[in-house]
């Protein structure tokens, strides 16, 4: 895996991170409507390469299933098997690629998940339903079994 610092996009505010990582649904179609351009696919590069970690994935999901949407990361630290200042590394990639926020309070620092950044890689990732899915029924052969 590549040591290289993931840019920040645009080095822009989280609002801004929101719109160029999903943008609105009625002029940036999902994955399975149209081929990608290049600044697009580069854009949500970024942000999968930041995801394709499963340290940061674990991390990330802590973060996001937690009630009262934050948590601290002496919370966090204990779970992994590694030290403190590579589990601030990971969260610093995944807070430069738009995923997370944080806010420290004293000696610790409170991270939590970008919902809307979190529900616009869902709608990208997102294909149309087929007639099989909808149904119910299995598609075998390139039809669809009840």
């Amino acid at each position: 895996m590549s040591k290289q610092e993931l840019e920040v996009l645009g080095g822009i505010g989280v609002s801004e991170v929101v719109e160029a990582v999903g943008r609105n649904a009625s002029c940036c179609p999902g994955l399975a409507s149209a081929p990608l351009g290049d600044e697009r696919a580069a854009e949500l590069a970024k942000v999968f390469k930041a995801l394709g970690d499963p340290v940061r994935l674990r991390l990330l999901s802590m973060i996001a299933s937690r009630d009262g949407g934050e948590v601290c990361v002496c919370e966090m630290t204990p779970a992994f098997d590694l030290s403190q200042p590579t589990i601030s590394h990971h969260l610093k990639l995944l807070r430069q690629a738009g995923l997370i926020d944080c806010e420290r309070r004293g000696t610790w620092v409170y991270y939590w998940a970008l919902p809307g950044v979190l529900d616009q890689l869902a709608a990208f990732l997102t294909t149309p339903r087929t007639g099989a899915e909808v149904t119910g029924g299995e598609v075998t052969g390139g039809e669809v079994a009840p």
